[in-house]
């Protein structure tokens, strides 16, 4: 009980936020993750698990039953939930998938920003424990443990001022990321097509644009970019 009340104490006690010119350089580090094709390349796969991760919960608290999450090496991902295939339930399902990066990245922010980036660190290791079991396919276990493996590290070895830098580093990468993945697919609907994509699903079931659909994913994720970047930064 008393290493779990200690652990308590330090995942609750607010640090003190890194200093703007600190906030900067990592973002200049997501960037750089992001923004590099070879990096990009392997950094997208943090988030496809993010991307699959909240087509699965958006399932489950719309009352359908997860089947499974498939990862795969093309940083492609399928996750597969039971119940009604038509109605809000499936709506909110495919709408979680682009626009969930940038929201988990929002949350991050809202924490980083109030000082708890060790309980930030420690929920998203909680996230991928939940992913983790509902993981299908053995390239994704292999993802979302070596993903919460360097998390539990940060977690586990570095200290507070590491974590920190850490924390505001992935936080800034989901804020990033998001909507450099929604501008990807639309970049592949724009040259080959891509049916069973989840705007050309939200079209198909809403009889709304695909077009829109990808319109509203990159509204929801550069909102998430603009506000999470303006309380990590103190913005008005």
């Amino acid at each position: 009980m008393g290493a779990l009340s200690r652990f308590w104490t330090e995942v609750t006690t607010p640090v003190p936020t890194p200093e703007v010119a600190v906030l900067l350089a990592t973002a200049a580090v997501a960037l750089l993750l992001t923004g590099t094709p070879a990096l990009w390349r392997r950094t997208r796969h943090v988030v496809t698990i993010a991307h699959e991760g909240a087509h699965g919960l958006v399932a489950v608290l719309a009352g359908r039953r997860l089947a499974g999450i498939r990862l795969h090496s093309d940083t492609s991902g399928l996750t597969v939930s039971a119940g009604r295939p038509t109605g809000p339930g499936m709506v909110l399902t495919l709408l979680a998938g682009y626009t969930g990066p940038g929201l988990f990245g929002l949350g991050a922010a809202a924490l980083l920003a109030a000082g708890y980036a060790v309980g930030l660190l420690w929920a998203l290791l909680a996230l991928l424990a939940l992913l983790l079991v509902q993981i299908r396919n053995w390239y994704g276990l292999w993802s979302v443990l070596v993903t919460g493996g360097l998390l539990f590290a940060a977690t586990w070895w570095l200290p507070a001022g590491g974590q920190v830098l850490v924390a505001a580093t992935a936080t800034w990468f989901l804020l990033l990321a998001a909507p450099r993945a929604v501008l990807e697919l639309q970049r592949v609907r724009r040259r080959r097509g891509s049916p069973d994509s989840d705007a050309d699903q939200l079209a198909r079931l809403t009889r709304l644009p695909a077009l829109l659909w990808v319109g509203i994913f990159l509204a929801v994720d550069a909102g998430a970019l603009l506000l999470g970047g303006a309380w990590l930064l103190g913005l008005p």
